[in-house]
């Protein structure tokens, strides 16, 4: 059976819109605010069922895990990437995204929660620095591997990999866990609020269209560029246009975590 061709943007890759101190900040900020709700978490939270679907909590961090390894060491980023790749051409799959996740959860499956803390905290830091290594005639070239977002194939630099996504993807996770578990994601204006305005940039460059948008919350902030306003918390926000939740209108432009 043939594997129907996905659309693809014409656009050009995508590339970060964070300067790169901003970036390396926001990325150990992040690690640690993982790594400290991990620590929160009781052995029931282990267990409840997430909106990543197959998914529980301890899935989710076994994913979360993988991406940290991933990034510490060369040998690890280029073997995962490898691997899954591999296997997703095996299966025809348009991306891989899919096939290294499992992996990552598959590969950690067998740790204890303990364990798995202590490798976070352990790692993370490796991880910063190994993002931050990223050499700049590297950071500037598109990845090998077109990625789906909002049901579409787009190219991202590395860069945009690096910066933007690696730390957007655990923030996701982050409040996914919380959603999971009844946690307080506990957000804040100088952390999370950074994160989220750099959505919103991202969601504006995808949609192109003049917005009033009114974000409550901690994390929340107000974007005008005229057109229809959008009132709703930031979170939320970002749950939505990730996919996780269903919007109207502009917030079904998809942004990618």
């Amino acid at each position: 059976m043939t594997t129907p061709a996905l659309p693809r943007s014409d656009a050009p890759p995508h590339r970060p819109g964070l300067d790169r101190d901003t970036a390396t900040r926001l990325a150990a900020t992040e690690y640690t605010r993982c790594a400290d709700l991990m620590a929160r978490l009781e052995p029931r939270h282990w267990s409840a069922p997430t909106m990543n679907t197959g998914w529980d909590v301890r899935d989710t961090a076994g994913h979360m895990l993988g991406m940290v390894q991933m990034m510490s060491t060369l040998p690890q980023l280029l073997g995962q990437m490898a691997t899954s790749m591999r296997q997703s051409r095996k299966d025809k799959a348009p991306v891989s995204i899919d096939h290294l996740t499992a992996l990552q959860v598959q590969r950690n499956a067998g740790l204890s929660t303990a364990e798995l803390l202590q490798r976070w905290r352990d790692l993370a830091p490796k991880a910063v620095r190994g993002r931050a290594r990223i050499p700049g005639f590297l950071r500037g070239r598109s990845m090998p591997e077109a990625q789906l977002v909002g049901g579409q194939l787009e190219r991202w630099t590395f860069a945009y990999l690096v910066d933007v996504i690696l730390t957007r993807d655990p923030f996701m996770h982050r409040l996914d866990i919380c959603a999971a578990t009844g946690l307080d994601p506990q957000p804040d204006a100088e952390h999370d609020g950074r994160l989220v305005a750099d959505v919103v940039r991202d969601w504006a460059q995808r949609h192109k269209q003049p917005c009033r948008l009114t974000l409550t919350g901690p994390a929340g902030g107000d974007w005008n560029t005229g057109g229809d306003p959008i009132v709703l918390d930031a979170l939320d926000f970002c749950r939505i246009v990730s996919g996780r939740g269903t919007g109207t209108g502009l917030l079904t432009t998809a942004v990618p975590f």
